[in-house]
Order: C-alpha cells, then sequence, then structure tokens
C-alpha cells in the first residue's frame, strides 16, 4: 500500500514537469521508451521542436503521469513524430558529427 501512495506521488510530480514543459513549448506529445532496469522514459516533444526527457521507476508510473497531465501519447516514435524534433549543431556534433565529418566527441 505504502509503495503504490509512494508510486502516485511520483507520478504526480512527473506530471507536473512534464504540464511545465508543455507551457514552455507551446504543448507536446510524448513517448513511453522502456530502458530497462532503470525503468521508463517519457519522451517529450514540445510543438516548437524543443524536446527533453523524464525517468519513471516503473511503465505505470510513467503512463499515469502521461494521463495526469493530459500528455498525447505515440505508440511508436516513428519518422513522423521524430520530424517534429528541431535538431541544431549540438545534436549533430553530438550524436552524427563523427559520421558526417564534424568533430570527435572524444
Amino acid at each position: 500500500m505504502a509503495e503504490t501512495k509512494q508510486e502516485e506521488r511520483r507520478a504526480a510530480r512527473l506530471a507536473k514537469e512534464i504540464q511545465a514543459f508543455s507551457k514552455a513549448h507551446g504543448g507536446c506529445e510524448g513517448h513511453l521508451a522502456h530502458i530497462g532496469q532503470a525503468g521508463t522514459r517519457i519522451v517529450l516533444v514540445g510543438a516548437d521542436g524543443g524536446w527533453g526527457d523524464l525517468v519513471a521507476r516503473t511503465y505505470e508510473t510513467a503512463r499515469q503521469a502521461a494521463e495526469k497531465a493530459g500528455l498525447t501519447l505515440h505508440e511508436e516514435f516513428d519518422g513522423e513524430f521524430a520530424a517534429k524534433v528541431a535538431t541544431g549543431p549540438y545534436e549533430w556534433t553530438r550524436m552524427a558529427g563523427i559520421q558526417v565529418g564534424g568533430p570527435s566527441n572524444s
């Protein structure tokens, strides 16, 4: 019972963070991604292309947080959803720089 109340509080805190992100980015959509023992990542993509993520201990907590925040969830992080993410020089350098001739990541 105590664990359930604790997870409800965690979900409520995550929901507030989702709502703050949404407000700062003109709305947002999301995707839940299992990341092993670490829990579930709540990937957020703002209407302005800004993106971020939060981590919940369990999938159920992540789902509850998304529901409390009114977050529209995508089943998959497919091409159409990924195209909404705005990337800049930092992302190209860190994630793809080596492959496209940018500076190394070391």
